[in-house]
Formats: structure tokens, C-alpha cells, sequence
């Protein structure tokens, strides 16, 4: 007999604490039945390391399978686009992730890191030129991820204040929002069509442009593909890095010791941004679904098949088989893989370049303010509790 799905709004927002609710059902029911705000029916929820790996690499768990299912979810309407890379699986997923991956290349990485450095840099000019106390995240966090990936992509200036609302938009999951988030959608979608078409007619060497002409045998990203893809980057490349910065640099300035240790060490900081993206639970909930194509069994769980499965990389990153003391934050950590950035045939593409923002950004933050401090008590920091993500609104620093 199917157990009875439980009521998960997932909407716990207090500061970095781990969701109880999400704690709860990785340690009663690791493969469980749920509900979520949005959608229709019920879904599994997996939540153990190992699991999560299985999901997210057997064939038996498609993500295209869901296009045109009204899928359980966090959001009103669903972020994710038919076309996009996101709901596509082996081999077709495959072709893409070779193509978009030679965007991310060491040597563009690199390329991007020097300009990463030079933005970084006028950004902490600014903040000490307004001198203290000021908020770190207008001066850092909210316009460094903004402006790499608009010049990655070489998004017009004018446009990037737009683009970023619209992206806002998406994420919210209050219910009031549905209407403003389809059109939202429909308008950025449009925007990325137009550019996409002027950078295959006149490609320049941004990525767009890198996409548009990379091969793959014979095989070039369609119109369609181009335009979501770009609009995939754009969404994904800048707001997740935005709230890391925030989280990070939160975690580091109430955490006097970790804070020490990486101003004496700061070859460190690798290692520890690692481990700081583990222990940071960055999200409310869940993302994408798969959906099973055949019956299958996890942790003893029998899986029909057409059923819906999330999976929780929040909790496979505090699992205490896998990771030894999971709710403490080691930065000398060494050990498996975190989860923060996906896995398997999803894992986020681009990581080498949210890596090199992080370490550009928080490097130069801790050399160039060597007695940084909040501004105000933690109590007294004000975080999102309408996204999807999970930041600090302002953080104010001091020095």
C-alpha cells in the first residue's frame, strides 16, 4: 500500500539553518511520498547520497519524460523551459553538453577569471570609496555574477537591469506572482530569440556567438535551442552566484575561527569554498523532477512506473553515511563530491565558472579587508523568504 503523501511546503527560511522539515524525512522515510505548493498529484522525495547518485544517473529516470506534465514543484508556474537542456536526457542532452562545454573550456575559464578579477576589484574600490559601514551585497554579491555573465554572453548594458527582473520574477513562489512570471517568461524568451538571431548573423566572441557556431560532427544548436540556452545561462548565472556570495560571506563573518583560518591560509579558500557549498543549505525544496520509466526499487521502496521522483541534494549533502559529522563545517574537509551543483547528466555546466567568481570574489574581499566584520548582530540580518533561494536581503560589514 502507498503511504500517505505528507504536506511539504518547504517555505523554512530561517537565515542558514537546515530545513527541519527536510531533516526529518531523511532521517523517518529516505524515500518518501510528499506534496509540494504547486502542481498536480504527488511525487517521491529521495534524500540519501547514494540514492540521489541513482536518480540522477540511471536511464530507468527521465527529466524529458515530464514535458507537459503539471508536475508537483515549488514555483506557480515552472522555470524551466520545453527545449531547454534541463528536460533533456542521454543521447540528445549528450550533443548539447559537448557543444555548450567547449564555452567553458580551461581557456575561456581563465579568460573569464582575468576579467572576473577586474570587475571584482572596481567593485571593492567603489565599497571602500563609500566607506564603512556598507552593504555587501549591492556592492559585491548583487552585481559581480550580473555583470560576468553579461559579459560572457556580451549582453548589451541597457538591457541587464531588465533581464535580471524578469529572472527574479520566475523564482518567486507566491501564487499572486503566476500571472507576472508566465509573462515574464514569454518576454525574456522573446528578447533571447531576437539576440541569439543577430549573433548567428553577426557573431562576435562571446559565447552566445561561441555556441552558435560550435559542431558537433554536422550537428549545430538549432534556433530554438540557441535562444534557451542563452536564456538558461543568463537565469543560472548570475542569481544562484549572487546568494552564494551573500551565504558565504554570512557564514565566514559569524564564524570567527573558519574566518582566521582562511585569512592565515588563503590557499585554503579552494578547498573550503568546496566545503562551504556543502554545508550552505542554498535553496527552499526541491528543482526538476524526473519521472520513472519503469518500476524500480530504492532503499526498499517500490517506484511504479509514470511516478514523479524528486531529489534532494540539500540532504544527500548532509548525509551522515557519506560525509563523517555532516552538520559541521570542516573547511579541511576532504572527502566525496557535494551535490550543490547537481550530478550525473544535469550537473550544472557552469560550475568552473561560479568556482572562479566565488574564489576571485571572496579572495580579494578577505586580502583587501583584513578586519571585516558585520555590521550589525546576525539576528538583525534580513533574509528572502519568498524565492526559491535562500540569501541575505542586505549585509552590511563594517572595517
Amino acid at each position: 500500500m502507498e503511504p500517505t503523501p505528507k504536506d511539504c511546503p518547504f517555505d523554512y527560511a530561517e537565515a542558514l539553518e537546515f530545513d527541519p522539515l527536510l531533516r526529518q524525512l531523511q532521517t523517518e522515510a529516505p524515500v518518501s511520498r510528499i506534496r509540494l505548493p504547486h502542481g498536480e498529484g504527488a511525487a517521491w522525495l529521495v534524500t540519501g547520497y547514494d540514492d540521489v547518485r541513482t536518480v540522477t544517473t540511471d536511464r530507468r529516470f527521465s527529466r524529458s519524460a515530464i514535458i507537459g506534465k503539471n508536475f508537483p514543484r515549488m514555483t506557480p508556474e515552472p522555470i524551466v523551459q520545453d527545449e531547454a537542456i534541463n528536460v533533456m536526457d542521454p543521447p540528445g542532452s549528450s550533443r548539447l553538453r559537448s557543444l555548450i562545454s567547449k564555452g567553458f573550456a580551461p581557456r575561456h575559464i581563465e579568460r573569464m577569471r582575468v576579467r572576473t578579477q577586474l570587475v571584482v576589484d572596481e567593485l571593492l574600490d567603489r565599497m571602500a570609496e563609500h566607506g564603512s559601514p556598507a552593504d555587501l551585497f549591492e556592492h559585491l554579491a548583487a552585481p559581480l555574477p550580473l555583470t560576468t555573465i553579461c559579459e560572457v554572453l556580451d549582453i548589451p548594458e541597457d538591457d541587464r537591469v531588465r533581464l535580471r527582473s524578469y529572472a527574479r520574477t520566475m523564482m518567486d513562489t507566491t501564487v499572486a506572482n503566476r500571472e507576472n512570471a508566465v509573462r515574464a517568461k514569454a518576454d525574456m524568451r522573446a528578447y533571447f530569440a531576437t539576440l541569439t538571431a543577430e549573433r548567428r548573423a553577426h557573431p562576435g566572441d562571446d559565447l552566445i556567438s561561441a555556441l552558435a557556431a560550435a559542431r558537433d560532427g554536422d550537428e549545430l544548436l538549432n534556433d530554438q535551442e540557441l535562444a534557451v540556452m542563452a536564456m538558461v545561462l543568463m537565469i543560472t548565472g548570475q542569481d544562484t552566484t549572487t546568494y552564494q556570495i551573500g551565504n558565504i560571506a554570512y557564514t565566514l563573518l559569524t564564524r570567527p575561527r573558519e574566518l582566521a583560518m582562511l585569512r592565515e591560509r588563503p590557499e585554503m579558500l579552494p578547498q573550503a569554498i568546496e566545503e562551504l557549498l556543502r554545508f550552505i543549505p542554498f535553496r527552499k525544496g526541491v528543482g526538476i523532477p524526473r519521472v520513472a520509466t519503469e518500476d524500480t526499487e530504492l532503499s526498499g521502496v517500490r517506484i511504479q512506473a509514470g511516478d514523479i521522483v524528486h531529489v534532494s541534494y540539500l540532504t544527500a549533502n548532509r548525509d551522515g553515511r557519506k560525509f563523517d559529522r555532516p552538520d559541521e563545517l570542516d573547511l579541511e574537509r576532504t572527502g566525496p563530491s557535494h551535490m550543490t551543483f547537481g550530478w550525473g547528466g544535469h550537473h550544472c555546466l557552469g560550475a568552473p565558472l561560479a568556482a572562479t567568481e566565488l574564489e576571485v570574489a571572496l579572495g580579494t574581499l578577505l586580502k583587501r579587508f583584513p578586519d571585516l566584520k558585520l555590521a550589525q548582530p546576525p539576528e538583525e540580518v534580513r533574509w528572502n523568504k519568498t524565492s526559491i533561494w535562500r540569501y541575505p536581503l542586505a549585509l552590511p560589514v563594517a572595517w
